[in-house]
């Protein structure tokens, strides 16, 4: 696709973290040219909301082949492909370096948040000569609103910027709004930039994924050093063998040791935990926050003297961005409707996911893919791996190259978890106290 003067149109990558820049260096060996839009002052801007954590899947799995490829054609040397990063170093040391070639570098706009995206001359209703008009994205910047060309878009966006609530009915608690200054969502920084927030405090963390994992093992270290920190653990369900995971039958060593931890830090006593607590509302009461859940046999279950709230229950894809596009989704997980029975949380973990590639994650808008985080909607089983192999089959596709496209390959490590439910049962009793090293503190399954 060209423009009127007969200059190819570039292919637009949105978002510039690891998926994102990844697709763009795929698209490079393709010899077709990226936009990158990011809508951070810097690469990979989610990552820097929580790069004190370190994250559960070792480099062999986080640095993409393509990435690696251009890399270490500017002599740029991998680190150790067994260590464990934080996503700070992943930033740092992977990214940055990855951005500032002058290959992709050129191609990236920083600053700029994309509100939609549309065809040139086309609403989403109009369809004769449809296929045959470039996408038009509009982006806000510093300087007002901008629009810009593409043959096609790579949608990297990512969840993270959107978390779900506090309520248990996907909208937001009552009183959740007005309070928003003392709830904490995704993975706050406990050990360091916000230690002032929850030493010596009373919190409340929500969520049984391994966000929460991470956030609870923390706040346990803390306490060690303030002992006037305490914990409340809620969970919507009364099940956490997901979350305590398959101990040494995990394929990620750090993941399956989180929740063996995390079932010492239970066990231990060191927290309260209030299972099947389905958030309604929550209200200030004598400066102290009063959390209540759905009633059950008419008495409401009540979480009293609380300082402050971590909300780790997940995140969602902005989908208000393709409003004008013609996509569909999966009504319950909002990927698409081909990828949602390959990575339905009820039925899979991340090392059980099938391969995919640029055929489950088409739209009926043609050239359009969501991948990374946002392909798999409110699905929280990602890991970089999946991403990198799904940018690898779209960019073969968008360059005509539909055996390489077609033939996708994925190795991810099993979590122990479906094979081996109860495997954090079987927990040596020599094993270290849950609060004695540093927490390995994962971001969900998507590093």
């Amino acid at each position: 696709m060209k423009t009127q003067d007969g200059q190819a149109l570039p292919v637009a990558v949105l978002g510039a973290g690891p998926v994102g820049l990844a697709a763009a260096a795929h698209l490079i060996e393709r010899g077709l040219a990226p936009l990158v839009l990011e809508a951070g002052a810097a690469v990979g801007a989610n990552l820097a909301a929580y790069r004190h954590v370190r994250l559960f899947s070792p480099w062999r799995y986080n640095i993409d082949k393509a990435a690696r490829r251009l890399l270490q054609a500017q002599a740029w040397k991998a680190p150790a492909a067994d260590g464990l990063p934080t996503a700070g170093e992943l930033l740092d040391d992977y990214l940055v370096p990855l951005a500032g070639l002058a290959a992709i570098g050129a191609n990236l706009r920083l600053g700029h948040r994309v509100t939609a995206i549309t065809r040139l001359g086309f609403d989403k209703v109009r369809t004769r000569g449809r296929d045959g008009a470039p996408f038009l994205i509009r982006a806000e910047t510093a300087e007002g609103p901008r629009q810009y060309l593409a043959s096609a878009v790579i949608d990297a966006t990512g969840t993270w910027s959107h978390p779900n609530p506090l309520g248990a009915d996907g909208i937001a608690a009552l009183g959740e709004a007005a309070l928003a200054a003392r709830i904490d969502y995704g993975m706050p920084d406990v050990l360091g930039a916000a230690r002032a927030h929850f030493a010596g405090r009373r919190v409340l963390v929500v969520g049984a994924g391994h966000s929460a994992a991470g956030t609870l093992l923390a706040l346990a270290q803390l306490a060690q050093v303030h002992p006037g920190t305490s914990i409340v653990w809620a969970t919507r369900g009364s099940q956490l063998a997901r979350v305590f995971g398959g101990g040494a039958a995990d394929g990620l060593p750090a993941r399956g040791e989180l929740g063996m931890r995390l079932k010492a830090l239970r066990d231990s006593g060191a927290l309260a935990l209030r299972q099947d607590f389905r958030i309604e509302e929550v209200a200030e009461i004598e400066g102290r926050l009063r959390v209540t859940g759905e009633a059950r046999d008419v008495v409401a279950p009540v979480i009293d003297g609380i300082d402050r709230i971590v909300c780790a229950t997940g995140a969602r894809p902005d989908l208000a961005l393709t409003r004008e596009l013609r996509v569909r989704h999966d009504p319950w997980l909002e990927s698409t409707d081909a990828l949602a029975p390959l990575i339905d949380p009820n039925e899979h973990s991340c090392g059980t996911v099938r391969p995919h590639g640029h055929r489950e994650l088409a739209h009926p808008e043609p050239g359009y893919y969501a991948v990374g985080a946002k392909s798999y909607g409110r699905a929280p089983n990602f890991l970089l791996a999946t991403g990198y192999e799904q940018v690898r089959s779209v960019a073969a596709a968008l360059a005509g190259d539909l055996a390489a496209a077609d033939e996708v390959q994925l190795d991810l490590p099993e979590t122990g978890v479906c094979n081996t439910r109860l495997a954090y049962q079987e927990a040596p009793a020599a094993a270290a106290p849950c609060c004695g090293v540093p927490a390995a503190a994962p971001a969900s399954c998507c590093a």
